[in-house]
């Protein structure tokens, strides 16, 4: 651990449900997983959990097979930070290729990006109701 330790709460069962959903792992699937005194409602009570008991940790972290430690460290904040430093500050990543340096600055801000899928989304939404309606107007 660095020497600069800022307060901050680590959601473990929050970190939980965002692997077993990264690995597209079903509650059930893990309840089924962890043994028969298991179920899908305990696995969702255990999400909501901001502290779980080390032992169990272990157990989901076999079944998951994701270390300990992601689920004990993994702080959604500071991950957020990172990448939006990252992106929209214009950060500058270095490839080094045949001796020779090329710098790639990305200039895009993701939420910007989140709002063009959006607005494409709209549109084809638009142009389905669009064509939905001549149907209904040929009957």
């Amino acid at each position: 651990m660095s020497g600069t330790n800022t307060h901050r709460t680590i959601h473990e069962g929050r970190n939980v449900k965002r692997f077993r959903e990264m690995l597209g792992i079903k509650q059930e699937a893990l309840a089924l997983e962890l043994g028969d005194d298991w179920t899908q409602k305990r696995i969702s009570l255990l999400e909501q959990k901001e502290s779980i008991d080390a032992r169990l940790l272990q157990e989901i972290s076999a079944v998951l097979k994701i270390p300990v430690e992601a689920f004990q460290n993994f702080d959604e904040e500071q991950a957020v930070n990172i990448i939006a430093s990252t992106f929209h500050d214009s950060a500058v990543a270095n490839n080094f290729t045949e001796g020779a340096q090329a710098n790639f600055h990305c200039t895009f801000n993701p939420i910007d990006k989140m709002v063009e899928l959006y607005e494409r989304m709209l549109q084809q939404q638009r142009e389905m109701i669009d064509k939905l309606e001549k149907l209904i107007e040929k009957k």
